[in-house]
């Protein structure tokens, strides 16, 4: 595995196409785009044994989150038997982080062309995926959620005056299918999903030296973002190329998005 730099820069070494003709900048990504509407939140799993006490349950998130101050002033509508179940600090707030069952520990595995749609190759739940046609038979596969912060158990008072950083972290595969194998895109916004109060870009040019198939990391911590954040928006792109056998395709895994209190 590696770790690529945030932002894009340009590789060294690569293909005797990249030497002839030096790798320009990508450009800026546009504006956000009008947000897909959020799937309905599902409750958390609850577990099997009973919940604690409200004191016990203060007690236990207070140690194990650590807030600076040692303490955490909650809202009346809200619970530390509640906190307690749906965890909102510290997990990963995406769906399907994983869903084709890639471990980044091993390379890639070898991938064929294929016609299948990504949907049927893994559990796909939570995402909005679609397609962006480009030239000299590439396209872009895009993969998209949008994060209710405060359906996930966080609270205004928390997200305004703490501000606590949010994280985001993907891995891709390194699949020389071009310069240009993935982009990220994220946008931090207010209650009107439209709104962006903090953004996030980086579409990294991968090295014709590393190996094919190993793990790229990108990540990105927000912080001191501003007031109103309520929703995450995470967008990711990976490079397809069209074969005469099929669809070949940059795989990516262990997506997150997550809120941590600052120490």
């Amino acid at each position: 595995m590696a770790e690529v730099q945030e932002g894009p820069a340009p590789g060294s070494g690569g293909s005797e196409a990249d030497e002839r003709e030096p790798l320009r900048e990508p450009p800026l990504p546009p504006p956000p785009p009008s947000p897909p509407l959020p799937l309905t939140p599902e409750p958390p799993e609850l577990p099997q044994a009973e919940p604690p006490s409200e004191a016990y349950a203060r007690q236990l998130l207070l140690e194990e989150w650590g807030p600076p101050s040692g303490s955490l002033e909650l809202p009346p509508r809200l619970t530390w038997k509640l906190l307690f179940l749906r965890r909102p600090l510290y997990r990963n707030l995406l769906r399907s982080p994983n869903p084709e069952g890639i471990n980044i520990y091993e390379p890639a595995p070898p991938t064929r062309p294929t016609e299948q749609p990504l949907e049927s190759l893994g559990n796909f739940r939570g995402w909005y995926i679609g397609t962006e046609n480009l030239q000299q038979n590439l396209s872009w596969t895009v993969k998209q959620q949008c994060i209710n912060l405060l359906a996930e158990g966080l609270w205004e008072e928390l997200l305004d005056d703490e501000q606590p950083d949010i994280t985001v972290m993907d891995w891709y595969e390194n699949s020389h299918l071009d310069a240009c194998v993935y982009e990220l895109h994220v946008w931090l916004l207010a209650a009107d999903r439209r709104s962006v109060i903090a953004q996030h870009h980086v579409a990294p040019r991968t090295s014709g030296r590393d190996p094919p198939g190993c793990w790229l990391q990108v990540s990105h911590v927000f912080r001191q973002y501003g007031s109103g954040v309520r929703f995450v928006h995470f967008l990711h792109k990976t490079k397809n190329r069209r074969e005469p056998a099929g669809l070949l395709r940059t795989r990516v895994t262990d997506s997150s998005v997550s809120v941590q209190l600052r120490e």
